[in-house]
This record gives C-alpha cells, structure tokens and sequence, in this order.
C-alpha cells in the first residue's frame, strides 16, 4: 500500500475515534439515552419508552465506578444549571443499589415537612396537589379497573396519576415526615404501583443523573411482532416529558 492510501486510512481512523470520543463526553457529561422498563410511572412514561436525560442540568458527575467490576472511582460534580424542584422528573441512582437507574418524580425537597393524604401530597401543611377525577380504564398490564387523577399544583403544573380501582393500599397516607438536607421525595405517578421513597427512603442529591427531557421512541411490547409499524406508538415521539 502506498503512502496516500496509508494516509486515507489513517485519516478514516482518527474521525472515527474522534466521533467515538465525542460521543462517550456527550453521555458522560451532556446528554444520554435511558429505557422505560417498568409502569412505576404510566400514564407519563410506560414501558418501552426511551429517553434523552439532561445531565447538564443539575450538574454532570464525573464517572463514580469502573462497568463491569464495578470499582469505585473519586469524583466530583460540576456546577448546576439549577436545582431540582417539585414536579421534576428525575433519573438517579437507586440508593439501595446504585447499579440501577430509577426514574421518578420529585414531590418533595429538603427542609419539606412531607405528608400523603388518601394518595394526595401535602407540603407543610398545605395541598401540593389537587386532585380531580378523569376516568376509570382498564388496564391490560395490571389486568385491573385504573382511576385516572389530573393533578394541579401550586405552580400551575399539570399532570395525570393513577390509582387503582377498589383498593386502598396503606402506602396512599404516609407521613408527616421532614426531608433532610440535600434529599429529595420521590414519587412514581403510578401511585399505587410504585417503588418509591415512601418504601425505600430519600433519594441523596449525589444520587441525581439528570432531568427527564424528551421521548425520542416508544415500543409497544404488546404489539403484533409481525407489524413493526403498529408496534411503534408515534404519538409518543417526540414527547416533552413534564
């Protein structure tokens, strides 16, 4: 091979370690993809949607751990954009186990005095969110009736939660209890069927990986295999997540 095709070669392979670096930074630091694999949160997010996450946002963390052997690493977080609020939907690494991604919402911060009423949430005292009744659906997945809630809050933020039909899970009143320092409270929307801090605590801020910011695509499993087009749900693409 002469010394032109040697170079041609060369160049091939340096744009393309280049792209395979810019884009592990973009995923460390910028932007990354996340998969929806449990209802925890539906009818916001439900299973078989993929997402973009803002690591930007509240402040991108060096890498923490080696993949794989799973050794830790010393890091540090750089400075947020702005801090998390009620309403935001998070990913984050799940206290109990840090290997796992959760995505949830946040309903409460720290210095909060938390209480959920009959399935409601209250912040010091005062409703967060207020609650009226938009329908009762089957739900093929839980093979149970869903009541369907559209929640205001405060702030004028919007959103739809779900509780299911004819049962009182004791996890619908919890508290009061006061979120410390640098935590958060969160919540699945899918109130009933969700693991969240009300079982396994507050999730630390060391603990964030981004903000929720778009679904880019969503895969409905229950979709005949033999029509890609009818298992791909298109009006979910797209999405702002809020």
């Amino acid at each position: 091979m002469d010394g032109k095709g040697k170079n041609i070669i060369r160049e091939y392979v340096e744009a393309f370690a280049f792209a395979i670096i810019a884009a592990l930074i973009l995923r460390a630091f910028v932007i990354q993809a996340f998969r929806i694999p449990t209802g925890s949160m539906k009818d916001t997010l439900l299973v078989g949607d993929f997402l973009l996450v803002n690591k930007f946002v509240y402040g991108a963390k060096t890498p923490d751990r080696i993949p794989i052997v799973n050794i830790h690493l010393p890091s540090f977080r750089f400075p947020a954009v702005k801090k998390p609020k009620r309403g935001d939907i998070i990913v984050f690494k799940y206290p109990k186990d840090e290997t796992l991604d959760y995505i949830k919402r946040c309903v409460a911060v720290g210095g909060d005095t938390l209480e959920v009423k009959n399935g409601a949430v209250y912040i010091n005292g005062h409703v967060r969110e207020k609650l009226k009744f938009l329908r009762k659906k089957w739900d093929m997945e839980a093979s149970h009736y869903i009541n369907y809630y559209d929640v205001t809050t405060p702030q004028g933020q919007h959103y739809t939660i779900r509780f299911f039909d004819g049962i009182r899970p004791r996890n619908r009143n919890y508290g009061p209890i006061i979120v410390p320092k640098d935590s958060f409270f969160m919540m699945g929307d899918n109130r009933d069927n969700s693991a969240d801090s009300r079982s396994w605590g507050f999730m630390p801020k060391q603990n964030i990986v981004g903000e929720a910011l778009i679904i880019y695509l969503s895969w409905d499993k229950y979709g005949p295999i033999w029509n890609i087009f009818h298992k791909v749900r298109w009006n979910r693409i797209f999405n702002i997540i809020r």
